[in-house]
């Protein structure tokens, strides 16, 4: 059954910028340059004109790979996250600065003392974006492989969250001394060492960095497994999720907010943002040929072929994509997830899928283009004019289905333009939207427990 309807709620909005994968269009030549500064200030700039909570920037830790070899139709060469958000401490105000980063690979101290340095140069506007990875074609990048079983990548997360938290929380709020005549620059007793012992976090140290204004970095965490709903649950700020449509988003809303009682925890302690695409049009019609196109040019044929060929496991680039499926045999074995862009669910069963695949083709004389636009899983895209967007997400968020969205767009800077200029007005004469900003920090915008 739906929550009360809250005519007083508002949407909180962040942009994902993905810069890597085929959501991003690289090859539109109105796309800005995915490695130069200028084009994430732009952007930041333009999200802060539109009084976005915040800005994200997504984590690369290797170029992505199809069947061992790189996979040259997406883009790549995403700078890291924390240096590019700090240059944007000093070109902007207002907007939070979200970096993902993962803690499978990293090591709790040094990454708390990047993320609080951020933290403090912005004045309290940094967030971390907390994934995890089973991949061992990452983890070769740091000479470990395949290193954590998948079903203890949460476990390590848990440590690692709870041991950044205790550096963070290290030094007392007043720890910095500040009359003149002080007898040191810290007060006795106000800095305390933090020591972890386990098998999947070992540290002993004593933090270097003050708290920020808004305390500690704002936590932001995505994952929709039972182990990843559990990390939310019990440490996360902010929640990502898949679940954009309107049942599926309120079914998640009601399960994380029972798991936040588990926790000792209150509805309001976190907010859920959910991943969406937006594409607008002056008119319905317009809007939905132009999610088509999009579409099409996510899903060329070049990367068709590529996708069966995980599914295949071999080379494929001889068959034409406007031609009917592969005449060979696929490989055995279940499917390389190299390229790290297989769900975990569908990595097994592909036999079945391949020969359900082919009576499709036969069925509806497709080409392996069109299958596989077909097929490939759909994102959920809100595709409209400005009014009707904004007319379902004023629903969305009033019935607290969602907390706001977390939007990636696949144009840069056009697809924020669009947003800035004609979605948040529509919002903002709805009463779903702030018309400034009413605090300094993330956690202020946020509206989340201080």
């Amino acid at each position: 059954m739906p929550e009360p309807s809250d005519e007083h709620a508002r949407i909180h909005l962040g942009v994902f910028y993905t810069g890597v994968g085929p959501h991003y269009l690289w090859a539109d030549p109105s796309n800005a340059e995915h490695t130069e500064i200028e084009t994430y200030v732009a952007a930041a700039r333009t999200l802060e004109r539109g009084l976005f909570d915040a800005f994200f920037l997504g984590e690369g830790l290797r170029v992505r790979e199809n069947r061992g070899r790189i996979h040259s139709l997406d883009v790549a060469g995403r700078p890291d996250a924390i240096t590019q958000l700090a240059v944007l401490a000093g070109a902007t105000e207002h907007i939070g600065l979200v970096a993902t980063q993962n803690a499978t690979y990293n090591f709790p101290a040094d990454l708390a003392r990047r993320l609080s340095t951020l933290d403090i140069l912005s004045n309290g506007r940094a967030g971390w974006n907390i994934v995890t990875t089973d991949n061992a074609w990452t983890g070769e990048n740091f000479r470990r492989g395949g290193w954590l079983p998948h079903d203890r990548r949460y476990e390590r997360a848990t440590q690692f969250v709870e041991a950044a938290k205790a550096i963070w929380d290290s030094w007392d709020d007043n720890a910095i001394a500040t009359a003149e005549d002080a007898p040191a620059w810290a007060r006795a007793g106000s800095i305390r060492g933090v020591e972890r012992h386990t098998d999947l976090v070992d540290l002993s140290v004593t933090p270097t960095l003050p708290r920020s204004p808004q305390g500690r970095p704002v936590l932001f965490q995505a994952g929709d497994s039972p182990g990843g709903r559990d990390l939310a649950a019990r440490h996360a700020d902010v929640v990502f999720s898949a679940n954009t449509e309107y049942g599926k988003a309120l079914a998640y809303a009601q399960d994380l907010r029972a798991r936040l009682a588990t926790y000792g925890r209150k509805p309001d302690d976190v907010r859920i943002l959910p991943g969406a695409s937006v594409i607008l049009g002056d008119t319905a019609t317009e809007a939905q040929e132009r999610a088509e196109w999009v579409r099409r040019e996510q899903i060329t044929p070049q990367r068709a072929v590529a996708f069966l060929e995980q599914y295949w496991g071999q080379d494929l680039s001889a068959y034409d994509p406007h031609g009917p499926l592969p005449d060979v045999e696929p490989v055995d074995g279940e499917l390389d997830p190299s390229r790290g862009t297989i769900s975990i669910e569908h990595r097994t069963g592909k036999l079945d899928r391949i020969r359900q695949w082919r009576e499709l083709a036969e069925e509806k004389q497709l080409s392996i283009h069109e299958l596989v636009l077909e097929v490939q899983p759909r994102e959920r895209v809100f595709t409209g004019t400005p009014a009707q967007i904004a007319d379902e997400w004023a629903h969305y968020v009033r019935t607290r289905a969602v907390d706001g969205f977390n939007i990636s767009p696949h144009l840069v800077p056009s697809s924020l333009d669009d947003i800035v200029d004609k979605l948040v007005p529509e919002l903002q004469d709805r009463g779903v939207y702030r018309t400034a900003y009413e605090g300094t920090t993330l956690r202020e915008h946020l509206d989340l427990p201080q």
